[in-house]
């Protein structure tokens, strides 16, 4: 039996849509929480309304590359934390980016996007879109003359990432939205970093938002999704796509990412907070060159965050006298933290970008992108702040006491 009842109202606050958005249709049996369904094929005795549902002109499901009932739930729940008309989930964060892209590129076009984008997003743009003969101008991301002299120019699509991984830049989303739809163009924002909680770029202007569920949504380093919101035209051109080309999202990853998504409002809030009191104790530790936070007042952009942001986020990225060497001592010594190539998890993660973020591009590559050897991106997790400041310190007084005195103003 599916008991279903009225859905929770748009203008709720976002912790409560967070726990209950998108669920009540789709659980069964009386159970309060979302079914994993697994099959791969659905029954009908009828052929005609399987014949419609498989047109989508009767709601339904069919086959589960097409659609699921516990991906269905988790595409409902985003879309509403999103304030979207429509969400389409995908098996990855990279494959709902690719999807995004190719879906609105075809021969002859021109995308327009910062250089400061995640690794992989760098090469659809550098490597794969040439391919299809798409012209791809990476702009200075700081540089807003140079992005709206591009755009004037013409294009198809703008694709922004705000905050940036892992150099933490912030773009003006509304600004380079209304320069965008002054020449007919769609714009795509990663909102990754950001989270529904921190920032909704299609209040900002954006047509597409675009989401690695693997990292915050998810929230616990066990399920890999990606997921793109935005109105119900374009989504459906979206979905086409996916239901030809196959990154379908798995009924069981969709289940954990709606069950980390419970606590996300939580999660995003002691990870800010705890990220805040880092990086202001990280601008007085002498071994560090730079610390890349847009919630600190000293950030370039500091401006622009606090106008289109709820809140600052639990990544930041500094940068360490001594470089590479550094580094290596640094996460030996770290005890609250995870040295692997993810983000967004309840343990506090560390990683150098050439391991983590650009590790699909060569030394000489990530140096034109401004990203040093010495650049470490923390993404904070939910443990006790006191604790992880402890924990830096006695990290960066190991490094002071091994690394040779030479390499100290690198």
């Amino acid at each position: 039996m599916n008991r279903k009842q009225e859905g929770i109202k748009m203008n709720a606050h976002i912790g409560t849509k967070s726990v209950w958005a998108g669920e009540k249709e789709f659980r069964v049996f009386g159970g309060t929480q979302v079914p994993v369904i697994m099959s791969v094929a659905y029954d009908y005795q009828d052929v005609d309304e399987w014949y419609d549902v498989a047109l989508g002109l009767k709601p339904g499901y069919t086959y589960n590359r097409m659609s699921n009932p516990t991906v269905k739930a988790f595409e409902e729940k985003i879309r509403m934390l999103e304030g979207a008309e429509a969400a389409i989930a995908f098996s990855s964060g990279m494959a709902a980016i690719s999807a995004s892209l190719h879906t609105f590129l075809k021969p002859g076009d021109r995308v327009v996007s910062v250089k400061d984008t995640y690794g992989g997003t760098n090469k659809i743009f550098t490597e794969f879109l040439p391919r299809m003969h798409v012209q791809s101008v990476l702009c200075n991301t700081e540089d807003y003359a140079e992005l709206e002299a591009e755009i004037a120019k013409g294009c198809q699509v703008v694709y922004l990432e705000s905050p940036t991984n892992p150099t933490l830049k912030i773009t003006d989303i509304e600004r380079l939205a209304k320069a965008a739809k002054a020449v007919g163009a769609l714009v795509m924002v990663d909102n990754t970093f950001a989270t529904p909680i921190n920032q909704n770029p299609l209040k900002l202007g954006a047509d597409l938002v675009i989401h690695s569920a693997t990292k915050y949504l998810s929230g616990h380093a066990d399920a890999m999704g990606g997921v793109v919101c935005g109105a119900a035209g374009l989504m459906e051109k979206v979905y086409h796509y996916r239901e030809i080309n196959g990154a379908a999202l798995d009924p069981w990853a969709a289940y954990l990412i709606i069950r980390g998504i419970k606590t996300l409002h939580l999660r995003v809030r002691q990870q800010t907070q705890s990220a805040m009191a880092i990086a202001r104790y990280l601008q007085q530790q002498p071994l560090i060159e730079a610390v890349n936070y847009p919630g600190l007042e000293t950030h370039p952009h500091h401006d622009v965050a606090k106008r289109q942001m709820n809140g600052y986020g639990g990544i930041l990225s500094v940068v360490l006298k001594g470089g590479m060497e550094a580094i290596k001592l640094m996460l030996h010594k770290l005890q609250y933290a995870n040295r692997a190539g993810n983000l967004g998890a309840v343990e506090t993660i560390y990683g150098p970008a050439r391991t983590t973020s650009h590790v699909e591009c060569t030394l000489e590559e990530r140096q034109a992108l401004g990203i040093s050897e010495g650049l470490l991106r923390i993404s904070v997790g939910i443990e006790d702040t006191e604790d992880l400041i402890a924990d830096l310190a006695q990290a960066l007084a190991h490094v002071e006491a091994n690394l040779p005195v030479s390499t100290h103003n690198k």
